[in-house]
Order: C-alpha cells, then structure tokens, then sequence
C-alpha cells in the first residue's frame, strides 16, 4: 500500500455524522417531509398499542403471533436506534424513563415466551407516547390550547392504568379465580373496582387481591379527579415568561403573575 493511500482519512466518521444529522433532521426538525416523517412514526405506534391490546387474544394464534410480535420487535429497535442517533447526547436519553420503558417492551417482544406474563406493561407505551414531546411537537403543535394537552395526558394516564391493572389480573388470577376466565372478565373487575361500584360478583381472593383492590380504587379514584380537575381548570395558553420563566398565563394576560414581566400574548381572535 502506497503512502498516499494510508495518509486518506476515514470516511467512516463523516458518513456517522450525516447519518445523525439525517436522524436529527426527522426527530427534531420542523420541515413538512419530517412532520410527515414522524406522523408515519405515530401512526405505527398506535397500530403496536392496538397490537398489545389484542395479545392476550392474539396468543392464542400461535406461531402468527410470534411472527407479529418479532415484526414489531425488529420496528421497535429501528425505532430505538434511530431516537438514540437523533439525540445529541446519549447518556442523557438513556437517563429518561421512557427510554427504560421502551427498552423494556422490547425485551417482552424479544423474549415472548419467557416474558408474555409481564406483557401487560407494554401499554405503558400509550403513556409515554402521549407525554412525549415528539408527540406534541408533531400532533399537538396544531394546539396553542394546553388543556388540550392536559386533558389528553390526564386521559392517556387513566387509560393507560385500566389496561395495565386488566393485564396484570389477566395474567395472575386466570385459571386461579373461576370468575375470571378471560380478558373481558378481567377488564369488567378492573373498571367495576376503580368506580368503586363494587358488584361483587368477581372479588379477587386472599389478601394480595384485596390489597390490589384497594390500590385499584384509589389510584383510580385520584386519577379521575385529576382528569376532572385538567376538564374544569381555568383556560391557559403557553407562553412562556422571559425573565421568570413561568409557561402558562391567562389568555389576555397583561404581565407574568409571578414577576411582573410585560408580556406579548397574541390574541387569537385577529
């Protein structure tokens, strides 16, 4: 090998570099082909939720539902490894807990057979996806309203509990409790507890049932009243304060409440 060939730089680098840029430019930029970009993303996401919700049915397909579940596997890591190119630095991506939560739901998808009992905790998805900035910087930048936001994380939150707590009962007590035979069983105890109208025609036996009902009741009874409360709050916008930086103010506020700074909301009816 000559010495002008071993004096050429690596192109290898460089080629690194455009690729997270490219990356970068499709997670985090705000030009039509990256919004149409991550709206594709956002769409896939919610067919995979409708997917986890329907795996307790679905398993009972056999090898199809193997199939599907390590198609969406080999989605998801694409997915995770293109966020983590995106991100500028990761050990701090690494840090969030929806990375964890990702990294989790991927090992369930992984490993289905060692890991299908803990599949209910991949509807944390729905959470993290419906408090993630990716999601409303793609969706919710349509809304200046943040109660819109408010209102759907509040939803995303109930939600996602209802189906996480009808997994977990699903998982535990089929076969164990002659009342519950399959999922409806399951999700019918769950939203009957968190209501507190307590039928009592499926009751969970032992001690752990009743300390699981007593957690379903008040997580759910302070969950809906955390919807409530984001449902009837005064209305804010956001914008965020200059000098102090508070992020919600009254539509026609004049000056930050918390400091006094002028402030140059635009009216919404020009």
């Amino acid at each position: 090998m000559s010495a002008s060939q071993t004096d050429l730089p690596d192109p290898t680098p460089r080629r690194d570099w455009r690729i997270r840029a490219r990356m970068r430019a499709l997670y985090h930029g705000s030009s039509p082909a990256a919004v149409r970009f991550r709206l594709t993303v956002i769409v896939i996401d919610f067919a995979i939720i409708g997917f986890f919700l329907a795996a307790p049915i679905l398993h009972e397909a056999g090898i199809v539902f193997y199939v599907i579940d390590y198609l969406i596997a080999a989605i998801l890591l694409a997915d995770l490894t293109a966020r983590a190119l995106a991100y500028t630095d990761l050990r701090d991506w690494l840090k969030k807990p929806a990375t964890w939560i990702d990294l989790f739901v991927l090992a369930t998808l992984l490993f289905p057979y060692w890991l299908f009992n803990l599949g209910f905790l991949r509807l944390l998805r729905l959470w993290t996806l419906l408090h993630s900035d990716f999601f409303w910087r793609t969706v919710g930048r349509r809304y200046d309203d943040t109660r819109v936001e408010e209102v759907t994380k509040a939803l995303a939150s109930l939600v996602t509990f209802i189906f996480v707590v009808t997994g977990f009962v699903y998982a535990t007590f089929r076969g164990a409790h002659p009342g519950i035979t399959g999922y409806l069983d399951a999700l019918y105890f769950t939203v009957a507890t968190l209501t507190t109208t307590g039928f009592g025609d499926i009751t969970l036996p032992g001690n752990w049932g009743r300390v699981l009902s007593i957690t379903v009741m008040l997580t759910g009874i302070t969950l809906f009243l955390r919807l409530a409360q984001t449902i009837v709050r005064p209305h804010k916008v956001r914008w965020p304060c200059d000098r102090c930086g508070l992020q919600k103010h009254d539509p026609d506020a004049v000056h930050c409440k918390a400091c006094g700074n002028p402030l140059c909301i635009p009216d919404e009816g020009v």
